[in-house]
């Protein structure tokens, strides 16, 4: 089917979509509506020439599914479901959705007290209008991106999460978004606003599952405001099925002296995209990111990573790091840019690729742009094999290739995986990984 009527195919779902949508502010009703239009406008980025941010991914095979909204609920997944396929510690707060609907059995913690709201965006729409109409799709425009565009449409549910100045939960909070993978063809909306109020301080945990396999495609949009000395820690899981598909897209947005950390972990995607783009938009103000990603088979992993240093006095430091086999393909874009009159921003972005297979790709493009005197900046990425020398090593000492190899592999991975807290996530990506090496072994 042509992909001009695939798109056409959204529209006479939204115009469906929006019907059924009941009573909801005139100001989402127009933020929707506006999405829409700009969608119809921009379409999907299937164009390989003169289309820089997708040089590297050909996004075709979703343009070209009949991907449907469903307006009735899935058959939904069990707990144990949750607990197989995503980090577990029974104590973490922690909304639950499935297919793209709130799942109150699965959910746990909510609050709604004055210092601390984490309850799902339609509730929101009536607890915490007010926050919602000033922060929702500010820092994830519509006008730019298709893909932000159909999200910022379509999306039927969420979580909201918001906390008050000086305070904060002690223990994570989960934001667990799962795919039934029982109706082909599905796609979901996923849509998460984070709010920390000034000197506020706590950890989000945010998981992309698949309960099952199937080809299914998922369109994610994150946004994250950072008041004055805020700290957030944001760990982002994408573990969906191998068949699938999905485009994520992060926004963040940090004041004077505010803290965001992030940690993502991805282990593949038929066509997987992480786009996550920070804004120091004050002095003090500082990011650190960290990844690992793992590829296999034909799998398809995007990165593309943008941080903007606007205001003086800022610092920012991004480590990837990304194994490949097979015939897999990874793309890592990271890009610094720094505005004329933010001296003394102090920035650092290093990608690193293990490739397992003579037959893996990596596009690895690491850039800094600098419109400002009295800055310090680096960048670098690599790329190769196993040392053989390590390995000849390991094996003198009567290990046998794949365990010797396994131990080099989670030895390359370690640096980055040692950065995921709390333990109960660390030690479930750890398993993760083991995992993957236990299948590479067999294949």
């Amino acid at each position: 089917m042509a992909i001009a009527a695939i798109q056409d195919h959204y529209l006479n779902d939204f115009q469906q979509f929006r019907d059924g949508l009941g009573d909801e502010p005139a100001w989402l009703r127009t933020l929707r509506q506006e999405a829409m239009a700009h969608f119809a406008g921009l379409g999907f980025p299937t164009a390989r020439h003169g289309n820089e941010r997708w040089k590297y991914t050909d996004v075709r095979p979703i343009a070209e599914a009949r991907f449907h909204y469903n307006h009735t609920p899935s058959p939904g997944a069990t707990q144990n479901d949750l607990q197989h396929v995503a980090p577990w510690d029974c104590d973490w707060p922690r909304l639950v959705f499935v297919d793209g609907r709130f799942a109150a059995d699965l959910s746990f913690g909510l609050s709604s007290t004055p210092g601390l709201q984490i309850m799902p965006l339609q509730e929101a729409l009536k607890q915490a209008p007010a926050a919602l109409e000033v922060r929702l799709g500010r820092y994830a425009p519509t006008k730019d991106d298709g893909f932000v565009a159909l999200n910022s449409a379509f999306w039927g549910d969420g979580a909201f999460v918001h906390v008050s100045a000086d305070g904060g939960p002690d223990l994570p909070i989960h934001l667990v978004y799962l795919s039934s993978g029982k109706d082909s063809l599905r796609v979901s909306y996923p849509r998460s606003l984070i709010i920390a109020e000034p000197q506020s301080r706590f950890a989000v945990v945010e998981t992309y599952a698949a309960v099952s396999g199937g080809r299914y495609f998922t369109d994610a949009v994150t946004e994250v405001f950072l008041a004055e000395g805020a700290q957030v820690e944001l760990s982002s899981l994408l573990l969906e099925s191998p068949d699938a598909f999905h485009v994520g897209v992060s926004r963040v947005h940090q004041e004077r002296d505010s803290v965001f950390t992030s940690f993502a972990f991805a282990r593949g995607a038929g066509i997987g995209r992480r786009d996550l783009h920070v804004a120091l938009a004050a002095p003090g103000a500082s990011a650190t990111l960290k990844g690992l990603y793992l590829t296999r088979q034909q799998e398809r992993l995007d990165n593309v990573i943008n941080i903007e240093h606007i205001q003086p006095h800022t610092t920012s430091r991004l480590y990837y790091k990304g194994i490949l086999d097979g015939q897999s393909h990874a793309v890592f874009g990271g890009t610094v840019f720094v505005h004329p009159g933010a001296v003394k921003s102090d920035a650092e972005q290093v990608d690193k690729n293990l490739l397992l297979s003579a037959e893996a790709e990596i596009n690895s493009k690491p850039s800094l742009e600098i419109y400002a005197d009295d800055v310090k900046c680096s960048h670098g990425a690599t790329a190769g094999a196993i040392a053989e020398d390590a390995l000849f090593y390991m094996l003198s000492r009567g290990l046998d290739q794949e365990t010797a190899m396994s131990f080099l592999i989670e030895g390359f991975a370690g640096e980055i995986l040692e950065a995921a807290q709390p333990r109960p996530l660390r030690d479930f990506l750890k398993a993760s990984l083991a995992s993957a090496l236990k299948k590479r072994s067999k294949a």
